[in-house]
């Protein structure tokens, strides 16, 4: 069941004080349980039992980030973040974002071009004038619940000044800035054995969770708990694909490419290219939800060369007519290429996949800011039960963002989580 979380309606209204950035030596309170305040109402509940063989991400950590502040955001399935503009919606996503980013191996200011943003509005420097955020999630799998949380200096220089790593209550991974002049962090790993913890240098740009493989020799019973928590974590977020279709670059023909569709969906036509060409069965019901949400008869989805190096869209008619994608509108190109994302998998998606993870083991996750923008009723219905079947296989997780959530009453499998605040 996904855990109830209070109302928005019983935080205090006045307004809140400023938040402290933690010292580098202690980058996290003593008790690091994250008191959210998002209101979770849950339509359908994840019914598998024990821990998935599958990681992935079952908790959002927004501790202080952007808007955020004390928040924890339980996800399931397929996840709806609710709320009006300025919620924070958008800042939830872009720091599961970064952190799959971070899980992948990416230096810091690549998961953060924008770190000042990151940081809370009324955040309060220390004496060093230094501010920062602090994020994290929760991961499920074959090691249990395994909780990641990350402190992040944003100012007056861009490094990572504490991490955590725990399961089971036991700290696994401990790192802290002692040195501010050298950019490095202390680290802690927990060994067990006549040596409770092994300590060490990690670089203050990259993830330390993401370098334990390279660090931890997995020779006792300790270490090999790390390791595998450290893989658990890691696999849940590495394969994570942030989507939000652009229509204005859809429309004309694109170079024919490598047919991995991109976050903005403008190269929308080589990656149907490749998917027909790819899986009959997909394609089949790619098709099938296209007729389901476009206007008019639709008998099929092509894509054709067009001049030297190029390929375009079409919507088979079915009488001998094709239209091209520019003659669609931009609630309809939006849907097709959502369609697309939740159809194909990580196959056709630019997404950074654990290669060394067998395929039947890795759980695609779908960020979609802004999944019901500029869709009709009827689309949004349909593009949310298709997304509700591919997510109850377990092989896609969506987490999508909307404005307002009272249309998705009924459908099971959803989860939705209000952000509004009083």
């Amino acid at each position: 069941m996904t855990p109830s979380l209070p109302s928005p309606s019983s935080a205090p209204s006045s307004r809140p004080a400023p938040i402290p950035f933690p010292p580098p030596s202690s980058a996290f309170p003593a008790s690091s349980s994250a008191a959210p305040t998002a209101s979770t109402v849950p339509s359908g509940t994840d019914t598998t039992q024990g821990h998935p063989d599958r990681p992935r991400v079952t908790e959002l950590l927004l501790s202080a980030f952007a808007g955020h502040r004390n928040v924890g955001l339980p996800l399931g399935p397929l996840t709806l973040l609710a709320g009006t503009s300025g919620s924070g919606k958008t800042s939830a996503l872009r720091a599961y974002e970064a952190l799959a980013r971070l899980g992948g191996g990416a230096e810091l200011w690549e998961a953060f071009p924008e770190p000042d943003a990151c940081v809370p509005e009324r955040a309060r420097a220390d004496a060093q004038r230094r501010r920062g955020f602090r994020i994290g999630c929760t991961a499920d799998g074959p090691e249990g619940p395994v909780r990641l949380e990350v402190a992040v200096q944003a100012e007056p220089e861009l490094r990572i000044v504490g991490e955590r790593l725990t399961a089971d209550g036991v700290v696994l991974l401990e790192t802290a800035l002692r040195d501010p002049g050298r950019r490095t962090v202390q680290a802690a790993w927990h060994t067990a054995g006549s040596t409770p913890v092994t300590r060490g240098p990690l670089p203050d740009d990259r993830l330390g969770t993401a370098l334990l493989p390279l660090r931890v020799a997995g020779k006792t019973p300790g270490q090999r708990r790390v390791l595998a928590a450290a893989e658990q974590m890691v696999v849940a977020l590495r394969s994570v694909f942030a989507c939000d279709p652009r229509p204005d670059r859809m429309r004309g023909p694109v170079p024919l490419g490598s047919g991995r569709l991109l976050g903005g969906c403008g190269n929308l036509a080589d990656a149907l290219w490749r998917t027909r060409a790819e899986c009959a069965i997909r394609y089949g019901l790619l098709v099938s939800a296209v007729r389901a949400g476009c206007a008019g008869p639709v008998a099929g989805l092509h894509a054709e060369p067009y001049g030297a190096g190029l390929v375009r869209a079409l919507l088979d008619r079915g009488d001998g007519v094709r239209t091209d994608l520019v003659r669609l509108g931009e609630g309809e190109l939006r849907y097709v290429a959502l369609a697309l994302v939740l159809l194909t998998g990580p196959g056709v998606l630019e997404v950074d996949a654990p290669g060394e993870v067998p395929a039947a083991l890795q759980t695609l996750t779908v960020l979609a800011d802004g999944f019901d923008r500029g869709l009709d009723p009827l689309q949004r219905a349909e593009l949310l039960r298709l997304a509700a079947r591919m997510c109850e296989r377990g092989h896609i997780r969506l987490v999508g963002t909307v404005s307002d959530a009272s249309w998705a009453a009924g459908v099971g499998g959803v989860t939705v989580i209000d952000l509004n605040r009083d």
